[in-house]
This record gives structure tokens, C-alpha cells and sequence, in this order.
């Protein structure tokens, strides 16, 4: 867990591990989901889901033993999460690497830093896990995203033409990696 506050207008950050829910954690991470997915930013959907959708939906990254759930809070309220995906047990040649999936930060939390924050909280807990590598992808049209992971170390490697259908219309995606046991070379 990771405390600080902002340099710019001392607001209280917090980035924490979640392996249960207490109090409004729920229903802040639907409504940040809710408010993601209106905003074009995460989870793959393209409308949100009723409310019931959103809460099993998180109720079962905290239940899948594969998966670990950071979050950011800004003030005490959720306003970003990450999550890491570990590789399946039957997955013996590609057990060295984890994968990040939806990143995200609230619009009105962004520029204080979560996002890099929960970034370098999932590769610690990669590196601490015996990982050697973390995988990632994100829509072309992402651009803050994207220099994110690149100025991370993150190097692009594929592109996917068809990574996402919105509205009719076909979205690129791009892959990235990022070798967390030595200096960025294979």
C-alpha cells in the first residue's frame, strides 16, 4: 500500500491491494466502471450493464484466484483501479509473465499521478510474485495511455487492426510488454 499526497493540492492518494469489499467499496467500483465505459475508457463494454452486471462482475475478480485488485482513492473515494492477471496453472511455458488489464482513472483524478502509481504497484507485486515480465494492451486511440506505458518502459509490439467494434466502426489496438528482470532487452 502506497500513501502520499498531491503535490499540487494536497489531496490524500492512497493505492491499496482489495481482496474483499467493506463499506462503499462496491458500489464506487461499479460507479467508476459505469463512468468508464460512458467515457469510451475500459472493461470492453461499450454501453454499461444494470447495476447487478457491474457488482458480480467485481465480486468475481476478488473471488478468481488468478487475479489481484489494486485500487487508488483520492480522499478516501475509489477513482482508479488496475488489475493483474497471473498466467492459468496449465500455462507452464508462459508462467513468467502476468498480464495488466483495465486500468483506468477517474477524469477528475487524473494528472495526480494514480495511474503511474497503480502501474508501479502492479509490477512490484509482479517482481515480488517471481514474474519477469508484465503484458498489457490498449486501444490506438488511447494516447495518454499510451505515452504512460511507453514513458514506463512499456515497448509496443503488435498491433491489432480489429482490437475493438464500437458503433459499426473498427478500433486498432496495440500490444505491449515490459521485462521486469533486466535492462529492457529480450
Amino acid at each position: 500500500m502506497t500513501d502520499s499526497l498531491s503535490p499540487d493540492n494536497g489531496r490524500a492518494t492512497r493505492i491499496e491491494e482489495i481482496e474483499s469489499f467493506s463499506g462503499d467499496d462496491l458500489p464506487q467500483l461499479c460507479d467508476l466502471a459505469h463512468d468508464a465505459i460512458i467515457d469510451g475508457e475500459g472493461f470492453l463494454w461499450v454501453r454499461p450493464p444494470p447495476q447487478r452486471i457491474l457488482e458480480n462482475y467485481w465480486n468475481g475478480v476478488v473471488l478468481v484466484p488468478e487475479r489481484s485488485l489494486w485500487i487508488a482513492r483520492l480522499d478516501g473515494r475509489i477513482v482508479g483501479t488496475v488489475q493483474i492477471l497471473n498466467p492459468s496453472v496449465n500455462n507452464e511455458s508462459g508462467a513468467f509473465a502476468a498480464q495488466i488489464t483495465t486500468l483506468i482513472v477517474a477524469g477528475h483524478a487524473r494528472r495526480l499521478g494514480l495511474a503511474r502509481g497503480l502501474l508501479r504497484q502492479a509490477e512490484a507485486m509482479a517482481i515480488s510474485r517471481g514474474f519477469t515480465a508484465l503484458d498489457l494492451d490498449v486501444r490506438a486511440d488511447r494516447e495518454a495511455a499510451i505515452r504512460l506505458f511507453e514513458a514506463e518502459g512499456y515497448k509496443r509490439w503488435g498491433v491489432k487492426p480489429r482490437y475493438a467494434r464500437i458503433q459499426g466502426r473498427y478500433i486498432s489496438g496495440y500490444y505491449f510488454s515490459k521485462f521486469l528482470d533486466t535492462d529492457g532487452t529480450p
